[in-house]
Protein backbone atom coordinates (compact mmCIF):
# COMPACT_ATOMS: atom_id res chain seq x y z
CA UNK A 1 0.00 0.00 0.00
CA UNK A 2 1.20 3.27 -1.30
CA UNK A 3 2.22 5.53 2.20
CA UNK A 4 -0.52 8.05 2.32
CA UNK A 5 -3.30 5.34 2.83
CA UNK A 6 -2.11 4.87 6.13
CA UNK A 7 -1.80 7.94 6.76
CA UNK A 8 -5.29 8.94 5.73
CA UNK A 9 -6.58 5.73 7.17
CA UNK A 10 -4.93 6.23 10.61
CA UNK A 11 -6.01 9.87 10.64
CA UNK A 12 -9.74 8.81 10.22
CA UNK A 13 -10.04 5.81 12.40
CA UNK A 14 -8.71 8.02 15.18
CA UNK A 15 -11.35 10.53 14.59
CA UNK A 16 -14.00 7.93 14.41
CA UNK A 17 -12.41 6.92 18.08
CA UNK A 18 -12.67 10.14 19.47
CA UNK A 19 -15.82 10.61 17.81
CA UNK A 20 -17.19 7.37 20.13
CA UNK A 21 -15.42 8.29 23.41
CA UNK A 22 -16.61 12.26 23.14
CA UNK A 23 -20.10 11.86 21.87
CA UNK A 24 -20.40 8.13 23.73
CA UNK A 25 -22.48 6.97 20.40
CA UNK A 26 -20.73 4.52 18.04
CA UNK A 27 -23.21 5.81 14.94
CA UNK A 28 -21.23 9.06 15.26
CA UNK A 29 -17.77 6.68 14.26
CA UNK A 30 -19.32 5.05 11.07
CA UNK A 31 -18.53 8.02 8.66
CA UNK A 32 -14.89 8.06 9.78
CA UNK A 33 -14.24 4.52 9.28
CA UNK A 34 -15.80 4.18 6.25
CA UNK A 35 -13.83 6.92 4.97
CA UNK A 36 -10.90 5.23 6.25
CA UNK A 37 -11.77 1.65 4.50
CA UNK A 38 -11.80 3.51 1.23
CA UNK A 39 -8.26 5.33 1.81
CA UNK A 40 -6.82 2.20 2.65
CA UNK A 41 -8.35 0.73 -0.64
CA UNK A 42 -7.87 3.53 -2.87
CA UNK A 43 -4.51 3.91 -1.88
CA UNK A 44 -3.66 -0.32 -2.59
CA UNK A 45 -0.45 -1.06 -4.59
CA UNK A 46 -0.24 -4.06 -5.92
CA UNK A 47 2.63 -6.19 -7.04
CA UNK A 48 2.55 -6.60 -10.89
CA UNK A 49 3.97 -9.51 -12.98
CA UNK A 50 6.39 -6.93 -15.45
CA UNK A 51 6.61 -8.52 -18.76
CA UNK A 52 10.32 -9.68 -20.22
CA UNK A 53 11.42 -9.00 -23.96
CA UNK A 54 13.11 -6.41 -26.34
CA UNK A 55 11.17 -3.30 -27.29
CA UNK A 56 8.20 -3.62 -24.89
CA UNK A 57 5.58 -0.70 -23.63
CA UNK A 58 4.04 -1.41 -20.89
CA UNK A 59 1.03 0.79 -19.39
CA UNK A 60 1.90 3.50 -16.84
CA UNK A 61 -1.05 2.80 -15.24
CA UNK A 62 -4.33 1.18 -14.81
CA UNK A 63 -7.63 1.93 -16.15
CA UNK A 64 -9.55 2.01 -20.16
CA UNK A 65 -7.59 2.77 -22.91
CA UNK A 66 -9.91 5.94 -24.33
CA UNK A 67 -8.14 6.95 -26.93
CA UNK A 68 -4.73 5.29 -29.65
CA UNK A 69 -4.23 7.58 -32.21
CA UNK A 70 -1.42 9.47 -34.37
CA UNK A 71 -0.52 12.50 -33.59
CA UNK A 72 1.73 15.51 -34.96
CA UNK A 73 5.26 16.68 -32.77
CA UNK A 74 7.83 18.61 -33.63
CA UNK A 75 9.57 15.40 -33.31
CA UNK A 76 7.60 13.53 -36.04
CA UNK A 77 4.84 11.94 -36.31
CA UNK A 78 3.86 9.75 -32.73
CA UNK A 79 1.47 7.46 -31.48
CA UNK A 80 -0.14 8.47 -28.40
CA UNK A 81 -2.35 6.17 -26.11
CA UNK A 82 -5.05 7.82 -23.59
CA UNK A 83 -5.51 6.01 -20.71
CA UNK A 84 -8.63 6.93 -18.73
CA UNK A 85 -8.36 5.93 -14.54
CA UNK A 86 -11.34 6.06 -12.40
CA UNK A 87 -11.77 6.83 -8.77
CA UNK A 88 -11.83 3.04 -8.62
CA UNK A 89 -8.72 2.04 -10.59
CA UNK A 90 -4.91 1.59 -8.71
CA UNK A 91 -3.87 5.14 -9.14
CA UNK A 92 0.47 3.92 -8.80
CA UNK A 93 1.91 4.98 -12.10
CA UNK A 94 4.87 2.90 -13.43
CA UNK A 95 7.41 3.25 -16.30
CA UNK A 96 6.62 2.28 -19.49
CA UNK A 97 10.00 1.21 -20.70
CA UNK A 98 14.26 1.05 -18.96
CA UNK A 99 15.94 4.00 -19.53
CA UNK A 100 17.38 7.36 -18.95
CA UNK A 101 14.80 10.01 -17.26
CA UNK A 102 15.91 12.87 -19.73
CA UNK A 103 12.88 14.91 -18.81
CA UNK A 104 10.56 15.32 -16.28
CA UNK A 105 8.66 18.93 -16.72
CA UNK A 106 5.55 20.06 -14.40
CA UNK A 107 2.62 21.92 -15.45
CA UNK A 108 0.24 23.92 -13.36
CA UNK A 109 -2.74 23.89 -15.00
CA UNK A 110 -7.13 23.11 -14.80
CA UNK A 111 -8.92 20.45 -13.62
CA UNK A 112 -11.30 19.34 -16.02
CA UNK A 113 -12.98 16.08 -16.39
CA UNK A 114 -9.94 13.74 -17.82
CA UNK A 115 -12.41 12.11 -20.45
CA UNK A 116 -12.61 15.69 -22.20
CA UNK A 117 -10.21 15.46 -24.71
CA UNK A 118 -8.72 19.67 -23.69
CA UNK A 119 -7.45 17.97 -20.26
CA UNK A 120 -4.26 16.76 -22.05
CA UNK A 121 -3.11 20.00 -22.54
CA UNK A 122 -4.72 22.26 -20.17
CA UNK A 123 -5.05 20.22 -17.21
CA UNK A 124 -2.21 20.15 -14.55
CA UNK A 125 0.19 17.36 -15.28
CA UNK A 126 3.59 16.05 -15.20
CA UNK A 127 5.44 15.03 -18.38
CA UNK A 128 8.30 13.02 -18.36
CA UNK A 129 10.40 11.33 -20.95
CA UNK A 130 12.26 7.79 -21.05
CA UNK A 131 15.19 7.56 -23.59
CA UNK A 132 15.63 3.85 -23.56
CA UNK A 133 18.59 1.60 -22.74
CA UNK A 134 18.76 -1.97 -22.45
CA UNK A 135 16.08 -4.33 -23.84
CA UNK A 136 14.69 -0.81 -24.48
CA UNK A 137 17.42 0.97 -26.04
CA UNK A 138 16.75 3.00 -29.24
CA UNK A 139 13.57 4.68 -28.75
CA UNK A 140 11.82 7.14 -26.58
CA UNK A 141 8.63 7.31 -25.09
CA UNK A 142 7.01 10.09 -23.24
CA UNK A 143 4.04 9.91 -20.54
CA UNK A 144 2.00 11.83 -18.91
CA UNK A 145 0.41 12.41 -15.58
CA UNK A 146 -2.72 14.07 -15.82
CA UNK A 147 -4.95 15.71 -13.31
CA UNK A 148 -8.61 14.80 -13.75
CA UNK A 149 -11.61 16.72 -12.15
CA UNK A 150 -11.35 14.83 -8.61
CA UNK A 151 -7.48 14.73 -8.77
CA UNK A 152 -5.63 17.47 -6.93
CA UNK A 153 -2.08 16.20 -6.33
CA UNK A 154 0.20 14.36 -8.77
CA UNK A 155 3.13 12.77 -7.24
CA UNK A 156 6.03 12.41 -9.23
CA UNK A 157 8.71 10.56 -6.98
CA UNK A 158 11.94 10.23 -9.73
CA UNK A 159 14.51 12.82 -10.78
CA UNK A 160 15.20 13.97 -14.39
CA UNK A 161 18.65 12.09 -15.11
CA UNK A 162 17.53 8.82 -13.16
CA UNK A 163 17.66 5.54 -14.29
CA UNK A 164 14.54 2.99 -14.02
CA UNK A 165 13.85 0.20 -15.32
CA UNK A 166 10.05 -1.06 -17.03
CA UNK A 167 7.55 -1.54 -14.78
CA UNK A 168 9.40 0.51 -12.01
CA UNK A 169 6.98 2.18 -9.20
CA UNK A 170 7.67 6.04 -10.28
CA UNK A 171 4.79 7.99 -8.51
CA UNK A 172 0.72 8.30 -8.16
CA UNK A 173 -2.28 10.56 -9.33
CA UNK A 174 -4.45 11.10 -6.23
CA UNK A 175 -7.95 10.49 -7.02
CA UNK A 176 -9.68 10.41 -10.69
CA UNK A 177 -7.37 10.97 -13.40
CA UNK A 178 -5.58 10.48 -17.00
CA UNK A 179 -1.91 8.82 -18.62
CA UNK A 180 -1.08 9.96 -21.76
CA UNK A 181 1.49 7.77 -23.45
CA UNK A 182 3.10 8.98 -26.82
CA UNK A 183 5.49 6.14 -28.54
CA UNK A 184 7.23 6.19 -31.94
CA UNK A 185 5.17 5.79 -35.46
CA UNK A 186 6.76 2.29 -35.55
CA UNK A 187 5.82 0.79 -32.41
CA UNK A 188 2.88 -2.17 -33.48
CA UNK A 189 -0.14 -1.32 -30.77
CA UNK A 190 -0.79 -4.29 -28.95
CA UNK A 191 -4.10 -2.85 -27.20
CA UNK A 192 -7.30 -0.81 -28.63
CA UNK A 193 -9.84 2.10 -27.58
CA UNK A 194 -12.01 0.42 -24.97
CA UNK A 195 -9.05 -2.25 -23.47
CA UNK A 196 -8.72 -2.04 -19.82
CA UNK A 197 -5.17 -2.64 -19.17
CA UNK A 198 -2.73 -2.79 -15.73
CA UNK A 199 0.17 -0.68 -15.18
CA UNK A 200 3.40 -2.42 -15.27
CA UNK A 201 1.03 -5.48 -16.29
CA UNK A 202 -0.52 -4.32 -19.50
CA UNK A 203 2.27 -4.43 -22.91
CA UNK A 204 0.35 -1.09 -25.15
CA UNK A 205 3.08 -1.24 -27.74
CA UNK A 206 6.05 -3.38 -29.03
CA UNK A 207 8.90 -2.42 -31.30
CA UNK A 208 11.24 -5.08 -33.21
CA UNK A 209 14.51 -4.95 -32.19
CA UNK A 210 15.57 -3.91 -35.75
CA UNK A 211 13.56 -0.96 -35.24
CA UNK A 212 15.15 -0.03 -31.89
CA UNK A 213 18.70 -0.55 -32.52
CA UNK A 214 18.25 1.22 -36.07
CA UNK A 215 16.30 3.97 -35.01
CA UNK A 216 13.11 3.57 -33.52
CA UNK A 217 11.92 7.43 -33.05
CA UNK A 218 10.80 7.80 -37.37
Amino acid sequence: MVRDGYIYGISLLAVAAALNWLTGYWVWAIAPVLLALFFLWFFRDPQRTIPIGEGLIVSPGDGVVTEATTIATPEGSRQRISIFLSVFDVHVNRAPISGVLSNVSYQKGQFLNAMNPASAERNEQNTVTIRGQGADAGFEVTFKQIAGLLARRIVFRCDQGQSVERGQRVGLIKFGSRVDVVIPSSAELQVKVGDRVKGGASVLASISPALTHGGGNA
